[in-house]
């Protein structure tokens, strides 16, 4: 059987590690919670007796280990804390633990920080609000949420459930784009080679042959030779232009008319509107389901919101439902929201169950998400292989073009 390492906190708040052998982690956690342990880290090991302790060695840092406080660690925080204050542990000691267990110095930087504070009389939610580099103003409203209800560790779960199901949507659409990303490389790395490498062969060829190349033979002649001399400016020209595109991007109204642009865009506008609205449903149940109103709560889910189309499509919404006019039929009036939900919204709104339709919607177009992705990677991969071909036999027809002008000197 494989063999397991841990790391568990037993009944007194101390941290327990050491491994076992096992058929799979479902049963560590069962062997660990029958010996009154509460697990907190199970990885299958490489070897070594096992052994437990309560002083717990940090982890040796990695030369590529991030150099701040990632989305992934700020789940696995909440996740974390969550266990260990619902299983009876005090604030003060859950920090402590999660600060042992931390598995980069950016991390327990942050938590040092965090305990110390927290020591020093501020509340959790204060502590967290000076760091808006790393929490939310969604995630700082939601501890303050736990607080004010005495249910802290409740929260967390459910805050932590929240995140955990916006980063499966989140790397859904990031893993569907890496194989058009791979064909894109591929064809540009293609064409660079033929340009390069291909084309100048030619070149010397044409010259001896005395004779005027056709235009579209002289202008990929000239592209392969400017490759071929000036490649290393290329790299930079690129980095550079990216680096203008983002700086442009920050501009109000430039990112406004980008994002316009991209939501009336055939598929591509679709993706992204469920995948919003997805995202701004899970994201205002999970603050209405633990207290915050819901004006409080539509300010704060506008900003964690990508398009600023659509983001600023809920000041309208905002104004009307301060004026007594609800919530669901202004959403709708808009006309920039997917119609299905806006219709599953208002009828949660008239039944009095707002919070419990925004997680259908959420679920809805989850799997509306799956949906549109298959149907935009259906149509971007042949489109861009037949863009390849295109260009690659550009390329091919322009040489032959001069070859044939060779063939018509000679006879």
């Amino acid at each position: 059987m494989p063999l397991y390492s841990y790391r568990a906190v037993t009944a007194a708040g101390d941290v327990s590690s050491g491994e076992l052998e096992a058929a799979n982690e479902s049963e560590i956690v069962d062997r660990l919670r029958d010996q009154g342990l509460l697990p907190m880290q199970i990885a299958e090991s490489l070897g070594g007796a096992a052994s437990s302790s309560q002083a717990v060695r940090p982890p040796r840092q990695s030369l590529f280990a991030p150099k701040r406080v990632t989305r992934d660690n700020v789940l696995a925080l909440t996740r974390d804390l969550a266990t260990l204050l619902r299983a009876g542990l005090t604030l003060d000691r859950a920090l402590e633990l999660l600060i042992s267990l931390a598995t980069s110095q950016p991390v327990a930087a942050m938590l040092q920080g965090v305990r110390d504070e927290v020591r020093g009389g501020k509340a959790l939610s204060q502590a967290l609000d000076a760091r808006r580099d790393v929490f939310s103003r969604f995630y700082v409203n939601i501890v303050r949420a736990g607080e004010a209800g005495g249910a802290l560790g409740t929260v967390l779960a459910r805050l932590a459930e929240t995140m955990e199901r916006n980063k499966e949507l989140r790397d859904s659409v990031r893993s569907a784009l890496i194989y058009p990303t791979i064909l894109i490389f591929v064809a540009v790395a293609s064409i660079m080679i033929l340009l390069i490498y291909v084309v100048p062969q030619f070149q010397t060829t044409f010259a001896q042959a005395g004779k005027a190349l056709p235009i579209p033979t002289q202008v990929v002649i000239a592209i392969g030779t400017f490759l071929r001399n000036w490649w290393w400016a290329v790299i930079p020209g690129v980095a550079l232009a990216i680096a203008w595109f983002r700086r442009r991007g920050k501009i109000p109204s430039v990112r406004r008319a980008r994002d316009t642009r991209l939501l009336r865009m055939p598929l591509v506008g679709d993706l992204i509107a469920k995948v919003e609205i997805a995202r701004f449903a899970r994201t205002l149940s999970t603050l209405l389901a633990n207290g915050v109103t819901l004006l409080t709560g539509l300010g704060i889910v506008k900003e964690t919101m990508g398009n600023v189309v659509l983001a600023s499509g809920f000041d309208g919404v905002i104004v009307k439902l301060r004026e007594g006019k609800g919530f669901g039929r202004p959403m709708a009036d808009t006309g920039l929201y997917p119609r299905l939900a806006t219709q599953m919204i208002l009828v949660g709104e008239e039944s009095g169950r707002l919070e419990e339709m925004l997680m259908r919607v959420a679920d809805v177009y989850d799997r509306e998400v799956a949906t549109a992705i298959k149907r935009f990677l259906a149509v971007l991969e042949p489109v861009l292989i037949l863009g390849l071909a295109v260009m690659v036999g550009g390329i091919v027809f322009s040489i032959l073009l001069g070859v044939m002008g060779m063939s018509e000197l000679v006879v």
